[in-house]
C-alpha cells in the first residue's frame, strides 16, 4: 500500500522501507514512552509486527506507526508519532486511520496507551475503556520464579 497525501508527503506499508535509525532516533530520543530504547529492539519491534507504516517527505521518514496483533481479534497500535515541525496538518489522523482501517486489521478491536493524544484517536473511534476492567501491566524484567 502507498498512498499519496498533500504536499508531497505518502504512507506506505512497506516494511523494507522503514528508517531504522530515524525510527530509533525518536523513539529513544524525543519520545515519552521508549527513551533509550536500543536500536536493536527498535529493529526487533518492526520486524515483529503484522504492520508497519511509515510517513514520508521525498525520501525522509518523518512518521511512523506500528500494529501488533494475533491477526485475527485484536491487534495494539503502538509507536505512533510524527516528527514535530510537521504536526499540526493532518498526518498523524491519516497515519492512524489508515493503519487500523487499512489492509487486513480494519475488522480487529483496537487498544492503545496515550498520554497525550486522546482527541487524535478519540476522532478516530477510541475511546477509554471501561472502568470495570483496569488496565494490568507486567514490568519487563518482573520475575515471578518461585
Amino acid at each position: 500500500m502507498r498512498r499519496e497525501l498533500p504536499d508531497g508527503f505518502e504512507l506506505d506499508d512497506e516494511r523494507g522501507r522503514i528508517d531504522i535509525e530515524a525510527v530509533h532516533a525518536f523513539i529513544s530520543g524525543e519520545s515519552y514512552w521508549g527513551q533509550g530504547r536500543s536500536r536493536e529492539r527498535v529493529e526487533q519491534t518492526v520486524a515483529g509486527s503484522l504492520r508497519v507504516l511509515g510517513l514520508y517527505r521525498g525520501a525522509d521518514q518523518v512518521g511512523f506507526a506500528r500494529a501488533v496483533s494475533d491477526g485475527v481479534t485484536v491487534a495494539y497500535l503502538a509507536d505512533v508519532y510524527v516528527l514535530e515541525p510537521y504536526r499540526g496538518r493532518g498526518f498523524g489522523v491519516e497515519l492512524v486511520r489508515e493503519i487500523v482501517n487499512g489492509g487486513e486489521l480494519g475488522e480487529m478491536h483496537w487498544l492503545l496507551h496515550t498520554a497525550d493524544a486522546t482527541e487524535l484517536y478519540a476522532r478516530l473511534g477510541f475511546r477509554p475503556g471501561p472502568l470495570r476492567y483496569p488496565l494490568m501491566e507486567r514490568p519487563r524484567g518482573y520475575d515471578s520464579s518461585p
